[in-house]
């Protein structure tokens, strides 16, 4: 179920992702590992990428529609925010408790608190706040024509993108691992593609995906796998069962 908005069911994880791409990026491999799990995995992208200096928000659409294939989500979403013109006010805060009450996700993964983009650290803030607002039943939202029943994510992680940030968690996606590649690649417009009339960027050069694959690496070597995701905890880390540790 792709790009289909108000749409009320439940997703155990849900990415949100300030860009089309930033998901693949950053946590795709844990959202495919959870799929492959029996969990229920979703994406929601702030904005369509409209500002980015390759492609169009059309054929970023259509990349995303594949990737989201590629890692088989039961949902993806986009908010149409405006690229880099979204803020931490009632209007953005009010939208993203309707899809966080909308889809109850029991787990939401978020952007990186600081990086190179600003729109990273923007995205992370006004989710930060919106996951913890949709708590509150006295924030009336309607979906459908019906009050939204308030709801607050259990967990909160932040996954780590271009920048590097200590994680407090790291998730095993070797077994992931080329499916996440096939996702990224899915963005061709975006890239590395030696057959492109387009201006080059910061992430269209091969040493960019050089350095996505290494910090997966980095990860992993963390926990002595192959590759690896790192998440950012906004709670303790707590365990129930011994053997958990």
């Amino acid at each position: 179920m792709y790009f289909s908005y108000f749409c009320p069911m439940h997703i155990d994880i849900l990415a949100f992702a300030a860009h089309p791409d930033d998901a693949e990026l950053a946590c795709s491999g844990i959202l495919y590992i959870a799929k492959q799990q029996g969990f229920s995995t979703g994406i929601c992208d702030l904005t369509q990428g409209e500002l980015g200096t390759r492609g169009t928000p059309e054929i970023r659409k259509q990349e995303a529609e594949k990737a989201a294939q590629i890692l088989n989500l039961d949902v993806r979403i986009n908010a149409k925010f405006k690229d880099g013109f979204f803020y931490a006010d009632e209007y953005h805060i009010k939208t993203l408790i309707e899809i966080i009450r909308t889809y109850t996700p029991t787990i939401i993964l978020i952007n990186a608190p600081e990086d190179r983009h600003p729109d990273h650290g923007k995205a992370c803030q006004l989710l930060k706040e919106a996951s913890f607002l949709s708590g509150l039943r006295r924030i009336e939202t309607v979906a459908d024509g019906n009050i939204q029943k308030a709801h607050r994510p259990d967990k909160v992680y932040s996954y780590i993108q271009d920048r590097y940030l200590e994680p407090d968690l790291v998730v095993d996606i070797t077994e992931a691992w080329e499916v996440k590649k096939q996702a990224i690649l899915a963005y061709q417009s975006q890239f590395y593609n030696p057959n492109s009339n387009e201006p080059e960027t910061y992430i269209s050069s091969p040493h960019f995906l050089q350095a996505v694959t290494a910090r997966a690496q980095e990860m992993g070597h963390k926990i002595y796998a192959d590759f690896g995701e790192g998440l950012i905890s906004y709670q303790k880390i707590g365990v129930k069962r011994i053997e958990n540790l």
